[in-house]
């Protein structure tokens, strides 16, 4: 009976997802989103800016995976700085 539950998302558990880890990187926060996909983590991060007075937001989602929340969330920073780096305010629009 468990396994129908958790199936059709029955039993409100408490939710396992990791506590969000945030840094500034040129005027960008990046939120750390891990998403668990069984033993290993999907890349996956929220990067937002204040433009002209307008907060702007992008959620960034990689086919990477990774072993282990810590190198999950370090792996979620490296690339959302990349993305900030290549394209800049261009991932709003």
């Amino acid at each position: 009976m468990s396994f129908l539950k958790k199936l059709f998302g029955g039993g409100g558990g408490v939710s396992t997802a990791p506590e969000a880890s945030t840094e500034t990187y040129e005027g960008y926060h990046i939120t750390a989103k891990p998403v668990a996909e069984g033993n290993s983590f999907r890349v996956s991060a929220l990067i937002e800016k204040e433009i002209a007075g307008e907060a702007k937001s992008h959620e960034l989602i990689r086919a990477d995976t990774v072993q282990g929340l810590e190198e999950a969330q370090k792996a979620c920073f490296r690339k959302a700085k990349q993305v900030i780096d290549e394209q800049g305010e261009r991932i709003f629009r």
